[in-house]
This record gives structure tokens, sequence and C-alpha cells, in this order.
């Protein structure tokens, strides 16, 4: 796995591949194919400058931490999510309490990225569902305000907010994608986001199973 992310091309097609290769048969999430599909979305946001740059700087952070983890002496243990969850859990390398002895925990790294991969999915699904003339700005702090907003101080919401007004248009988005027409675009859309919805979702689970979703 390399240790950066490389600067290439953002292609929707790699993204949607990746997600689909993420699932083991039984539904367990592969960490580095999940690590792959991130450097995939970030690509995505760096193309569009640096209006993301607040969520994809904090992203590639959090990948290169994984990326340690499956580098490290105990990188069989982080070969899966559900893997890494029992395994850190089960050595007490998890603060539930707070982040001072194990600030770059596997399970705190992943739940900072599966929190931003929920609002990209629910800002692709509104690019995808719209019209040709819709709102950009709106649609993202639309999505933002579903999720990661819950988790940011006011200050950063508020510059948040003000970095998605200054968001290109719909078709802005659809040619970075490298994918086609915009009828092709929402078609593979239409394909990778219930991918990116059902790792989410598995995630989602084992983390309130677990007692997670509140780590700080």
């Amino acid at each position: 796995m390399a240790d950066v992310v490389e600067d290439q091309k953002f292609s929707l097609k790699e993204v949607l591949d990746t997600f689909q290769s993420c699932l083991t048969d039984n539904k367990e999430i592969l960490i580095d194919q999940y690590v792959a599909g991130w450097r995939g979305l970030v690509r995505f946001m760096n193309s569009l400058g640096t209006i993301f740059s607040f969520i994809s700087k904090d992203a590639v952070g959090k990948i290169q931490i994984m990326a340690n983890h499956r580098k490290g002496g105990h990188g069989e243990q982080y070969e899966t999510v559900q893997s890494m969850v029992k395994y850190e859990l089960a050595h007490g390398l998890v603060d539930l309490t707070k982040r001072a002895d194990h600030p770059e925990s596997g399970c705190r790294t992943t739940l900072r990225l599966h929190r931003a991969l929920r609002w990209l999915e629910l800002f692709l699904e509104r690019l995808r569902t719209s019209g040709e003339d819709g709102k950009t700005s709106a649609m993202c702090a639309e999505a933002y305000n579903e999720s990661l907003a819950h988790h940011h101080s006011w200050i950063i919401r508020k510059a948040s907010l003000m970095a998605f007004c200054a968001l290109p248009g719909r078709a802005t988005f659809f040619e970075v994608m490298n994918v086609g027409t915009p009828d092709q675009v929402v078609t593979m859309l239409g394909e990778a986001l219930p991918l990116i919805a059902e790792v989410y979702q598995i995630t989602e689970e084992l983390y309130a199973k677990n007692n997670l979703l509140d780590l700080p």
C-alpha cells in the first residue's frame, strides 16, 4: 500500500471498482480496499481545488495512519475493519472517554473517515438526482449539515459553509469524474453509491454494536 495519495486524475470507475472489492463474501470490510477507495475520493476533492482541503487534508492524515497500522507488527489484525475492532478492544487500544493514550487507534481513525464518507455519499447522491441547474453549494451544505457538521466546532462549520459557496456548477463536478456524458455519470453514480452506502452501513452497525460511534 502506497504511503501517499497519488497526484493523478480522479476516476469514478476506479472508486466504483474499489468499493465493489471492499466487501468479503461474509460482508467484512477489507481495510486495504477501503483506504484505496478513500485515496480516490481524496483525488476527487483535490480535483476541485482548495475548497475541500479542510476535509481532504485530514483524510490524507487518516489514510496514512491506517497504512502504518497495516505495515506494523500487528498488520494482520488490521486486515478488516471487523478484525481491527476486535483486536483493539481486546487489547485496550481504544480510548473510550479520552484520546490521550491512543489518539491514532485504528477504531478512532476509521470513525473519522466513516463520518466523512457519509457526507460524500449524501452529496454525490444529491448531484446524481439534481437537475442541470441545481445549486451544488446548497447540495453540499445540506449533506454537510446532515453528517459532518454534528462533529465539528462552530468555527469549522461556519468556515465550511462559506467555502461551499464557491463550489463550481454540476457540469464541472461531472467533468472531474472522467466518465463521459452527464447521463453516463448519473448511471455510474447510481452503481457506485449503493456500494458506498453498504460499506457505510456495515461500519455504522459494527461501531454501534461496540459503542464506538462517539469516540473522542
